[in-house]
């Protein structure tokens, strides 16, 4: 039902990059095989009665059906980013009132926080500002409350979280119902979400991964640290690059002292590694931005948007059951757009300026190309700039 762990003939815990190769792999027992096969196969038989009956009772992990487990699927969640007119908006039909908040300090969330407050909810990295929200600050503000603290992490992936600590999921951590009273949390660990989204809602539901899409992604994660780095190194050179350039008003990317998070970034995210994500200003009005869009021959326009490689922080920075660990979520090919008059024409003047969006600004995701054909792009483009 879900993966086996990385190899056991390992001689210490493996770290992240090495989980990406090994984490749910066995070389195939009939085969030799190295690389994971597609098992295009609805259900699996088993060994006999007693197996079938511990596959149901969740006293042994294997396969009952593709719709709960297939051993080439890996269960992935993806968060859609909601701009904040569209969240407001999107909660007002359910009768819940949001409050804004400009300032990142915690104090300033901790100043609006009343009785009906019923949660924080913050991007990671900021969109489009690349700000780095103080995550350990604002999830004790968020704990001394009584509050979750919800966390858009589009510009980031998931790492770990300690579903017990806080004693507020009772459906992980209270003897379950129909499991002859069995805690999930006790039986599979930081593994409790999925085991619970394949048992409540992918069996009954069936929204579950093809095999083929699957297999995909596996090929993909053996890679990802090193294009993660890849997406890092690219965009920093190409900041600084920009940050010289006579045509550019203003560059902001979090592995540049002159951004407002630098800091903060080095002590949360992994050395060395800041993200693939920057935006930066031409001088001249929102019909410049554009020329200088529709002018690149190498990067592509499009509302992609990549993310940012951190360090796993250690529970007690966090607060109560964080564990965090972001990666890069770009797309291998640099992407460009011009926000005021895409993603964010929607709003007004105003509205845009008050969510970082002035009309100059250009968003670029950064992808691994060698840098001197990205930099040759970019340089020829500009050329548009009075």
């Amino acid at each position: 039902m879900i993966p086996p762990p990385a190899s056991n003939t390992f001689y210490k815990e493996p770290e992240f990059e090495t989980l990406q190769l090994h984490a749910g792999q066995e070389i195939d027992s009939a085969t030799n095989a190295r690389a994971p096969p597609i098992y295009a196969s609805t259900s699996f038989v088993f060994n006999n009665s007693k197996h079938g009956a511990d596959l149901f009772g969740l006293r042994s992990l294997g396969n009952i059906y593709s719709r709960m487990g297939n051993p080439t699927v890996v269960l992935t969640h993806q968060f859609f980013f909601l701009p904040s007119t569209d969240l407001s908006v999107f909660l007002k039909k359910f009768d819940i009132g949001v409050k804004f908040v400009t300032d990142p300090e915690p104090e300033a969330f901790a100043e609006v926080i009343d009785d009906k407050t019923k949660a924080i909810y913050i991007e990671s990295i900021g969109n489009p500002k690349n700000t780095v929200a103080l995550l350990p600050e604002l999830a004790k503000v968020a704990h001394d409350h009584g509050i979750p603290l919800i966390v858009d992490n589009t510009f980031g992936m998931g790492g770990k979280f300690d579903w017990a600590a806080s004693g507020k999921f009772p459906d992980f951590t209270e003897p379950a119902e129909g499991y002859h009273g069995m805690r999930f949390v006790d039986t599979f660990g930081k593994a409790v979400l999925a085991v619970k989204c394949r048992l409540d809602v992918l069996r009954d539901m069936g929204p579950c991964m093809d095999p083929f899409a699957a297999f995909l992604l596996l090929q993909g994660l053996e890679t990802l640290s090193l294009r993660a780095q890849r997406h890092s190194d690219n965009a920093l050179e190409l900041a600084r690059w920009l940050e010289k350039h006579p045509k550019v008003a203003w560059v902001s990317y979090l592995g540049l002292e002159s951004h407002e998070s630098y800091l903060d970034a080095r002590r949360l995210l992994r050395p060395n590694a800041f993200g693939g994500m920057l935006t930066f200003g031409v001088k001249g009005d929102a019909q410049v931005g554009s020329e200088v869009v529709d002018k690149m021959k190498l990067a592509s326009n499009l509302a992609n948007v990549g993310g940012c490689l951190s360090r796993r922080a250690r529970r007690r920075e966090l607060g109560a059951g964080v564990e965090w660990a972001l990666v890069m979520l770009g797309d291998a090919k640099t992407l460009v757009i011009h926000p005021a008059t895409t993603t964010h024409q929607q709003l007004s003047v105003e509205e845009q300026i008050a969510s970082g969006v002035t009309p100059d600004l250009i968003r670029v995701s950064v992808g691994i190309e060698n840098i001197s054909d990205i930099i040759a792009d970019f340089d020829n483009a500009l050329k548009v700039v009075p």
